[in-house]
């Protein structure tokens, strides 16, 4: 019998990545996002790839209408999950916080933070139906430290990290395990998204070093989930050779830059 991954943020970076990896090990795949014809099409790619069943619900976790449309009402062949991945989220800006936007703000906890409550919300009565479920949240090195002008990138990151240690508190009599991942610089659409379009900042980002990619992290969360039952990874910090946390790096080294 397949089991089922469910995945927020599934167009591009980490959220593509691991529905491909999940898919490439004969799971059946829930993939949620905003762009409609990205996440058809990336549909079909799964299908005919790896032949497997995939649900592409296109929906904002920042609307909590939308999430309960979405997730409260699955077809019954698609509520037996058995897997959360709380993908969805993003940085806005690069400022201090006296020159912050409000509406970045706003943008990143209503997704960073509601968003992933939003559907978790959603999702664990399923598990707890079953007496069982994984919930993986994507967090960020930067919800174990805050950095200069990350202020509120990082305090919805913390928030991530504080609810993952909730969770797994909550809902461990329903044999629920909750991981969170907490990446550090990886080249996706993460920093162009942060620079809103900036491709030369986005790509400063990563100059002098290799980051992690996607199928790094994708890596990690098919590991996570592949342990026996008995065994629950709680909290995984992971970054490149190049970096030491969320603020020390080693940069224009050799030693630390690969060819891709």
């Amino acid at each position: 019998m397949h089991k089922i991954v469910l995945i927020t943020g599934a167009t591009s970076g980490f959220g593509k990545a691991i529905a491909e990896k999940f898919a490439s090990g004969n799971w059946n795949c829930i993939i949620t996002g905003r762009r409609a014809d990205k996440l058809h099409t990336f549909a079909d790619e799964l299908r005919e790839k790896f032949a497997v069943r995939v649900l592409s619900l296109v929906f904002d976790v920042r609307h909590n209408d939308e999430v309960k449309q979405n997730l409260g009402n699955l077809p019954t062949e698609w509520k037996d999950i058995d897997v959360l991945v709380n993908n969805a989220g993003l940085a806005l800006g690069r400022d201090t916080f006296d020159k912050g936007s409000i509406h970045d703000w706003d943008t990143m906890i209503d997704t960073n933070v509601k968003g992933l409550l939003y559907v978790t919300k959603a999702v664990v009565p399923y598990m707890i139906a079953k007496n069982k479920g994984h919930i993986i949240n994507i967090g960020s090195v930067a919800g174990k430290e805050v950095y200069e002008s990350g202020n509120v990138y990082c305090a919805s990151k913390f928030a991530v990290d504080a609810i993952s240690k909730s969770l797994r508190i909550d809902l461990l009599p329903h044999k629920i395990k909750v991981t969170a991942l907490q990446p550090g610089a990886a080249d996706t659409e993460f920093s162009l998204v942060r620079y809103k379009g900036d491709s030369d900042k986005a790509k400063q980002t990563y100059d002098g070093f290799t980051p992690l990619y996607a199928e790094d992290i994708a890596d990690i969360a098919w590991y996570c989930v592949s342990l026996p039952p008995h065994v629950c990874i709680n909290d995984l910090v992971v970054t490149c050779t190049a970096q030491a946390n969320a603020i020390n790096f080693i940069r224009s080294n050799a030693a630390f830059k690969e060819d891709r």
